[in-house]
């Protein structure tokens, strides 16, 4: 890529020449590159992919729209953190689609998660609770909660309360217990091995013990 001074014998140019260069501003440089058209052979594997990035995009758009436990920014911060434990760059939106595309690819299905928050913050009785927006065919049947003290470390679970295709969540009595109140927690819902969402997991969320 060349860099440009007076392109054109003027002070700035954008645009094609004769389908042979191209003219164009970048961080505040002038330059030009040669005239490419991108390949796009459309070949049934390309055609797939697309197809599970389409299905992704539609399910966290839906999610969004529920009138009801929509996907909130709490979910998206969650989504965030989760990229970040994995040592990623990447915003919340590119995190949750490539969770559901990579289940997809591996015949699994995908889970977007919204609403995501603790139901009860007692030390002795801290409940998770999640909201689903699946496919209402492949749905989370089994898994577990998992929490620590930070976003690479949860080591302790508790199995979760699946309603299918509605919420998942720790029931009264059946939460994290012996935690200190004041110290605040990540905490994340994963499905089980063997679970037909295997992979579906969700965001890391955080709450202080009271």
């Amino acid at each position: 890529m060349a860099k440009l001074k007076g392109p054109l014998m003027s002070l700035g140019a954008s645009q094609k020449l004769a389908n042979t260069l191209v003219f164009f501003p970048w961080k505040g440089i002038n330059c030009v590159r040669e005239y490419v058209v991108p390949s796009n052979p459309k070949t049934a594997d390309q055609l797939t992919q697309r197809g599970y990035l389409t299905t992704m995009v539609a399910a966290i758009h839906s999610a969004q729209a529920r009138a009801a436990n929509f996907l909130t920014s709490d979910d998206q911060v969650a989504y965030s953190a989760l990229a970040a434990a994995k040592g990623k760059i990447m915003t919340w939106f590119n995190q949750a689609c490539k969770l559901g595309i990579d289940c997809l690819v591996a015949g699994k299905g995908y889970t977007v998660y919204s609403d995501g928050l603790i139901s009860d913050t007692d030390k002795d009785d801290f409940r998770c609770q999640i909201y689903v927006n699946d496919d209402g065919v492949t749905q989370v049947a089994d898994g577990k909660f998992y929490l620590g003290t930070s976003k690479t470390n949860l080591i302790h679970s508790e199995t979760a309360f699946v309603t299918a295709g509605v919420s998942i969540q720790l029931l009264g009595g059946a939460g994290f217990s012996g935690l200190t109140a004041g110290t605040k927690y990540y905490w994340q819902f994963r499905p089980d091995s063997a679970d037909p969402c295997e992979g579906a997991d969700s965001g890391i969320y955080h709450a202080t013990a009271t």
